[in-house]
């Protein structure tokens, strides 16, 4: 029988992908410390960067 998935709340989401965005950490060592899987904050960051563009170094 698989396992359940697990649920975060909006707001361990609010507070772990600024852990990515603000601190140039990678997402993989983030997620580590956390507890979480790599993919799912990945996702969370990718969600987080689309939503908000303008918070993106512009490329030269």
């Amino acid at each position: 029988m698989p396992a359940k998935r697990r649920k975060f709340s909006p707001q361990f989401k609010a507070e772990a992908v600024p852990m990515v965005v603000q601190t140039g950490r990678t997402v993989a060592e983030v997620a580590r410390d956390l507890g979480i899987n790599s993919t799912t904050l990945g996702n969370w960051v990718n969600t987080w960067k689309d939503e908000h563009p303008e918070a993106q170094p512009e490329e030269t």
